[in-house]
């Protein structure tokens, strides 16, 4: 029976929650044509004393969570404060109630979305998450729904909008890290504590909710290996593009002969490959299925109004679903068990930066160690002749990465060599 009103409870309503409010009241007449009936906040569970930064009813923001859990009227809870605790709990304590969950909390679903879905399937209740990894951009729906008829290849992608601005900045303008990194939090593309983002462990957790998608298999972010973007310096990217290739921090997972790779590092990838044009704050995800071939989403991956796009998308399927009785529920898809590679068995190109004295054979030194250790050169740049230290730049072959971590053990400590600037790897391009 269709119902005349869906009544929404949000918990938390910082920047994704003010989104979301602000999209049901500002598109309520093509929401509830969509839907067929209106969809409305009856509650917003909030911490005592919070004062909304936008133009919300405060009527609607109670302190109580006993009166937010237990009211019958609430048809969907949409959990945005972020974290483990009490979002965790939260969330458990909905579905107990009857609720349907909407979520685009990426570390409680990377870390505890096997048992929040059977949890839901327990409760005979829909959990949505669309937002949990793409902001705006549509691509949990799509991979098990649009792509279902195909086994995915590869998922690579840019999911971290804080250090894709800062990147960019690097390479368009020639700025220090630190510097952009500044002008990111004072335009609040960045945290004041922005360790989640420039070290990687953001892009790890959309990577495991990806994955686990993707691959049908569930992916622990302990599973996957992962750095960040602080050793960048404007002297890489510069190199970078001499070689035909722009750097960016990608999360990429492949599945070769059943085995699951995963990976979230800084990438040189060459400046035609799609995701090399995705600038600023923008997320791109680049799917390849063995039906469909190669697709991507672009499209903002944070920010009040996108994410909220997403969040309120699950709002409507769910509200169907309601009014319906669909029974189209999509729960946990990771019914296989598919092992993971380890990461000295992951092969790639290596763009390698030393520091050298500028002597004769301190080349050939070094590519005597490459060559005992099965790392094919691809090619090498010197710069700096004429000084006491130069420097010297390799591009390898595709290797192992075992072999390439254990090659530069032995280089760094040769007499002839001062350090290593920076090892970035190297996917795509002319490399074999």
């Amino acid at each position: 029976m269709v119902k005349s009103v869906i009544n929404v409870g949000i918990i938390g309503l910082g920047t994704v929650g003010t989104g979301v409010a602000q999209i049901l009241e500002r598109n309520q007449e093509q929401i509830a044509s969509r839907v067929g009936s209106k969809v409305e906040i009856k509650k917003i569970l909030e911490k005592p004393g919070y004062q909304p930064k936008a133009d919300i009813n405060n009527s609607l923001i109670i302190n109580d969570s006993e009166a937010f859990f237990n009211d019958p009227d609430i048809d969907i809870i949409v959990e945005l404060i972020g974290g483990l605790d009490p979002a965790n709990d939260f969330i458990l304590r909905a579905m107990k109630c009857g609720k349907h969950v909407v979520t685009a909390n990426k570390e409680l679903i990377a870390k505890n979305g096997q048992e929040i879905l059977k949890m839901a399937s327990a409760c005979q209740v829909d959990c949505m998450f669309e937002a949990s990894t793409g902001g705006g951009i549509p691509i949990i729906r799509p991979l098990k729904q649009c792509l279902a008829a195909n086994a995915i290849e590869e998922v690579m992608g840019i999911i971290n909008g804080t250090t894709n601005y800062i990147l960019s900045k690097m390479t368009q303008e020639g700025r220090e890290f630190n510097e952009i990194l500044k002008e990111a939090q004072e335009k609040g593309y960045a945290e004041a504590d922005p360790t989640s983002d420039v070290e990687g462990y953001d892009a790890a957790y959309k990577l495991a909710i990806l994955a686990s998608v993707a691959f049908n298999t569930r992916v622990k972010v302990d599973d996957i290996y992962f750095e960040g973007i602080t050793k960048i310096t404007p002297l890489d990217i510069e190199y970078a593009k001499n070689l035909g290739y722009t750097i960016k921090l990608l999360a990429i997972a492949k599945e070769i002969d059943g085995k699951i790779e995963l990976r979230v590092h800084p990438t040189m990838i060459p400046h035609e490959h799609p995701l090399s044009n995705v600038h600023d704050a923008f997320n791109a995800i680049f799917v390849n299925g063995n039906a469909v071939g190669d697709v991507m989403f672009y499209g903002a991956g944070a920010g009040s109004l996108p994410t909220g796009s997403a969040v309120v998308g699950d709002i409507i399927d769910i509200a169907r679903n309601i009014n319906y009785g669909c029974n189209t529920r999509v729960g946990c898809t990771c019914s296989m068990e598919k092992p993971v590679k380890n990461m000295g068995e992951v092969t790639s190109g290596y763009y390698i930066r030393f520091h050298v004295l500028d002597q004769p054979g301190v080349l050939a030194a070094i590519s005597g160690v490459f060559g005992q250790k099965n790392v094919s050169i691809y090619s090498v740049i010197q710069k700096g002749q004429g000084t006491s230290e130069v420097e010297l730049v390799f591009v390898t072959q595709v290797v192992k990465e075992k072999d390439l971590q254990a090659s530069l053990k032995e280089i760094e400590h040769l007499p002839e060599v001062k350090r290593i600037g920076n090892v970035i790897r190297v996917e795509g391009g002319k490399l074999s």
